[in-house]
């Protein structure tokens, strides 16, 4: 048996070549392919990941555009999300398909970020503006959930914590604060930005607040986003597949099984260098202080190459440093 990590979950399946007659990924066989509601892979398609034995798992993911990565010593496969979905569109996940009909800010944070004193900032927008069609969806990027539990203690706005990167991977996000403005109609209004609600380290981060919160006002009173871009930055093919090393390094570590999670964790690093999301955002599970020297090596590191920790940045913050 080996653990399949797909989807936002994880299960156990008997091998990486899955039985004819078994649903693969949401994905059932007909006679002419391989569907999920509207959507199919012809059967000619389909042949290259079908065999006497039955359908390749890696293979078939690879004709659906998505990563895989796998373990066979540690029993342990783990298949990324599609490379991109329609242009413009935000990526669905069930939280925030119950907001459509209402603009919302996507926030993303952590307990290991200073953004988490944010939150009641960000809870006050929500309750301010919400007469006007809008919600704030806060998205935690904390692999245990405990840990960001009692920050979220006394919010009214939805709020959803992505322990298995999921979110994070659909939205291609590699630090936080990062946030996503998404239109009535599942539509990106403005794709992902650095954004505070506070300046409690602007002297960190460069960024006001009260230029961000007011291109919001304008946004969801007026209808104006402030950007002719409308879509998500794409991840690379690297940063994909370090995520998938990092979720299953997370796996393993959940499983007491450190010395292969490091194996997974070097090479996220080495695919994705600039990925704090993954780098940092593991360090809890490691029982390393994601606020201590671990931490601070790693920005010197992405300093020293020229990689900014807050980007990208956004056009009503250009002259506020």
């Amino acid at each position: 048996m080996i653990t399949l990590l797909a989807d936002g979950g994880a299960t156990e399946i008997e091998g990486p070549v899955v039985p004819h007659g078994t649903e693969v990924l949401g994905w059932t066989r007909k006679p002419h392919g391989w569907c999920r509601d509207e959507m199919c892979v012809p059967s000619f398609r389909a042949a290259a990941a079908e065999s006497a034995e039955g359908v390749d798992l890696a293979a078939f993911a690879g004709l659906l555009g998505r990563e895989v990565v796998s373990d066979g010593d540690e029993g342990v496969i783990a298949i990324g999300e599609p490379a991109e979905t329609a242009p413009g569109e935000a990526p669905p996940f069930e939280e925030l398909e119950k907001l459509r009909g209402t603009k919302v800010a996507l926030v993303f944070w952590a307990s290991w970020c200073g953004c988490r004193y944010d939150l009641p900032a960000w809870e006050a927008l929500h309750r301010e503006l919400a007469g006007h069609g809008f919600s704030v969806l806060s998205v935690s990027l904390d692999r245990d959930p405990g840990d960001a539990r009692e920050w979220l203690d006394g919010v009214t706005h939805p709020a959803v914590i992505d322990a298995d990167g999921r979110i994070a991977e659909l939205y291609n996000v590699i630090n936080v604060p990062t946030v996503v403005w998404v239109d009535e109609e599942g539509r990106i209004a403005r794709p992902q930005d650095t954004m505070t609600a506070t300046d409690t380290f602007r002297s960190m981060n460069g960024l006001s607040s009260e230029r961000a919160t007011a291109a919001l006002r304008r946004w969801v009173v007026d209808g104006e986003a402030g950007t002719t871009l409308r879509e998500l930055r794409a991840p690379t093919g690297d940063e994909r597949r370090a995520r998938l090393h990092a979720r299953i390094a997370a796996w393993l570590l959940r499983s007491g099984r450190t010395a292969a999670a490091g194996r997974h964790l070097a090479e996220a690093a080495a695919l994705a260098p600039h990925d704090l999301a993954v780098r940092r955002g593991l360090m809890p599970l490691q029982g390393v202080d994601p606020f201590g020297e671990e931490y601070f090596k790693v920005r010197e590191e992405l300093e020293a190459a020229g990689i900014a920790i807050y980007r990208p940045l956004p056009d009503w913050q250009e002259d506020a440093r």
